[in-house]
């Protein structure tokens, strides 16, 4: 075992951390029945003379009970007044309780205050808006459900790399700071790069192509930047984008690629979170019960679709949240849509050799309202329908010229397609807003803290 380092108390007595037990060790039933823990006092009531605590680690929260006669009058006192949110170290005996919050409970005999919090903690047990909940984001983080969802999106993300290396492909990263656009110029965060222009990146994709020549299948886990000034629930300026690329992979290797990796997501998800899915109002089996094949509709079967409800909506326009919200009421799981109009897709997308007015696109939709949580498709890889689409789209050729050099030494039919993390994580939790999905949300009105 790692010798762990020694603290000091205030007194100046040695905390050993060998001795201190983790509170998801206790909840998984996994702890000796005499333990040691400590942590940050998180709430407290009291009842019959009995005093309940919660406490938490970081790995969960446990109940905690005092009883006078067991701490003793001084010690009672204490724990009946330090303040919430200071922290503490903790002895006592593990006891099976059901009606305690995950069926464990430490009963205490031994308290020990390690620094008292100031009393003016300001997230109090009562309603608190939303904005107040932003400023104070510091402090929010705490909280239950933010602190369970953070914990299921670093369990999404550990899957999703499970899932992507024992598929063999490889983890690569690509620039941040970029010098032209991947999806449209609209949407670009520029920055000034000593005595040039460069933007933050939309995404990896064009620095992804160059590498599947050296590296194969490849993907990334890394943050992109949209400038979309849009307030929806669905929105963030900052976001982690799972995107992927592959050689020698067209749209229907594509569509199987995306299925698997959201499903084994999806189900790892549900078996090892399953009660911190349930304390979200999710119920895990949604997730644990999917299975392929996923549904799969045509642009123009979403147009249909979409008609019965809005009439303004024409063929060759992008589905918006309100589309999407339509499509998805007729699924009860996440599916495709297929084969978009080359007018709404980006210049590299594959046009249809049957059909040149749509493209060999794909984008996953989340039921219940969520939308899109992934787009991508196959790519152009013949350089001159590649220069093509460049003109047609009055992008400039010098800005994009080492990417139209990829076609000309070692060109290969591949695909590609990135996932919104936290758009994913918003439609697998339930949660009400993608602002819940990430630790510190960017918005198009917040960037602090």
């Amino acid at each position: 075992m790692t010798t762990l380092p020694q603290l000091h108390q205030p007194h100046g007595e040695k905390i050993d951390l060998d001795d201190i037990v983790r509170i998801a060790a206790i909840l998984a039933g996994r702890s000796e029945s005499n333990v040691r823990l400590r942590g940050w006092l998180h709430n407290r009531r009291s009842s019959g003379g009995i005093l309940f605590l919660t406490v938490r680690d970081g790995t969960g929260f446990l109940q905690c009970t005092a009883k006078r006669d067991q701490v003793g009058q001084d010690k009672f006192t204490e724990i009946e007044t330090v303040p919430l949110e200071s922290t503490v170290e903790l002895e006592g005996q593990v006891a099976r309780d059901e009606r305690a919050p995950r069926g464990y409970e430490l009963r205490i005999t031994r308290f020990q205050t390690l620094h008292r919090s100031h009393e003016d903690f300001p997230i109090a047990r009562k309603y608190h808006g939303p904005e107040f909940l932003l400023d104070n984001r510091h402090f929010w983080l705490r909280s239950k459900k933010m602190q369970t969802i953070l914990r299921i999106r670093a369990l999404f993300v550990e899957e999703a790399r499970r899932w992507l290396k024992e598929h063999e492909y490889l983890e690569v990263q690509a620039p941040t700071l970029v010098s032209a656009a991947v999806e449209g110029g609209s949407t670009l965060f520029e920055v000034k790069y000593f005595d040039q222009k460069a933007y933050l990146t939309q995404s990896w994709q064009l620095y992804a192509e160059a590498m599947i020549a050296s590296l194969g299948k490849i993907y990334t886990v890394a943050p992109s930047f949209r400038a979309e000034k849009s307030r929806t629930r669905r929105h963030l300026t900052e976001y982690w984008h799972l995107e992927l690329e592959e050689p020698w992979l067209d749209l229907e290797g594509l569509i199987k690629v995306e299925e698997e990796l959201v499903l084994h997501i999806a189900h790892q998800v549900a078996a090892q979170a399953t009660e911190d899915l349930k304390d979200l109002g999710r119920d895990p089996k949604v997730l644990a019960e999917l299975k392929g094949p996923l549904p799969r509709i045509t642009y123009d079967k979403a147009v249909e679709l979409i008609h019965s409800h809005d009439s303004s909506f024409s063929w060759g326009m992008d589905l918006g949240y309100e589309q999407e919200k339509i499509l998805t009421a007729n699924f009860t799981t996440p599916f495709f849509v297929t084969h978009y109009p080359k007018g709404v897709k980006a210049f590299y997308h594959m046009p249809d050799p049957q059909r040149p007015e749509v493209t060999l696109s794909v984008d996953m939709l989340a039921p219940e309202g969520y939308g899109e949580i992934t787009g991508g498709g196959q790519r152009i890889h013949d350089y001159s329908q590649l220069m093509k689409r460049v003109e047609e789209e009055h992008l400039n050729p010098e800005q994009y010229s080492w990417y139209l050099d990829l076609r000309k030494y070692g060109t290969v039919p591949h695909s590609g397609f990135g996932m919104g993390v936290e758009r994913t994580i918003t439609w697998i939790c339930k949660l009400k807003h993608i602002r819940d999905a990430t630790a510190f949300p960017r918005l198009m009105n917040r960037i602090y803290p």
